[in-house]
């Protein structure tokens, strides 16, 4: 396999898809993985851009975000550990309508899109895979679309924050209010009123960008309805890649 200069290599499996993989598949896609360190903040591709690689992430987070000409932004999904990005290549296009930009920096492995094309049209298996990981990712877009709408910042943030979690080897996260902001599409005042009453409640703790969850639980019972249902079709839909 191709390493990058780390000291220490990643294992393949510390990204769900990968370890959900077939032997002859793993034979066959090792080789052309490469591993990349993801700085936060790095954009991996702007929309309408052609896509060249694909990215599995293993510790890092990456955001896909939509764009408006005023500027605005808002986070659409978040792919990590359990994903895959640019699912819009083995469905048939050669660009994205949204951009992607690392949220939480971290460990990655780059693979060719060309190469994931041709594999995806090769393999029933991985297909059926990446085609059952592309409705989760489905339901996580739409249920952020419609969270976004009903529900307030404080509950978009708990999700956000639980989402994150899901995708970390930590509870911690590197994470400024205005990125924050930029990430639910709505004003930085309203995060920082939103962290507040979260650190006030004894659930976080937020200083200077870091942000530590000190009770998941608290944060489960705080949020929305929105991640549990996309926690459950996550399950359903990728019971192999399941964490025990």
């Amino acid at each position: 396999m191709n390493k990058s200069k780390n000291k220490n290599p990643l294992d393949v499996h510390m990204n769900l898809l990968l370890a959900a993989l077939t032997e002859t598949e793993c034979k066959r896609l090792l080789p052309h993985l490469s591993q990349v360190h993801l700085p936060l903040g790095k954009c991996l591709f702007e929309e309408g851009e052609q896509i060249s690689d694909v990215y599995f992430p293993t510790t890092a987070i990456i955001s896909l975000l939509y764009s408006l000409e005023n500027g605005s932004t808002g986070e659409i999904a978040v792919v990590g550990k359990d994903g895959v990005t640019s699912i819009a290549l083995f469905m048939g296009a050669k660009t994205t309508p949204h951009r992607a930009i690392v949220q939480s920096e971290g460990e990655a492995f780059k693979l060719s899109g060309t190469f994931l094309k041709a594999e995806f049209n090769r393999s029933s298996s991985l297909q059926h895979l990446l085609l059952r990981y592309t409705m989760a990712l489905f339901t996580q877009i739409s249920q952020t679309a419609a969270c976004n709408r009903y529900h307030t910042v404080d509950q978009q943030l708990c999700r956000w924050l639980l989402l994150s979690l899901d995708r970390l080897p930590s509870n911690e996260l590197i994470m400024t209010q205005e990125l924050i902001a930029n990430m639910l599409g709505v004003r930085r005042e309203g995060v920082t009123i939103a962290a507040g009453d979260l650190q006030d409640a004894g659930l976080i703790t937020y200083h200077r960008g870091h942000i530590t969850v000190l009770d998941r639980e608290g944060l489960e019972k705080r949020v929305c309805e929105c991640y549990e249902v996309v926690k459950k079709e996550v399950a359903r839909l990728l019971p192999e890649t399941e964490e025990e």
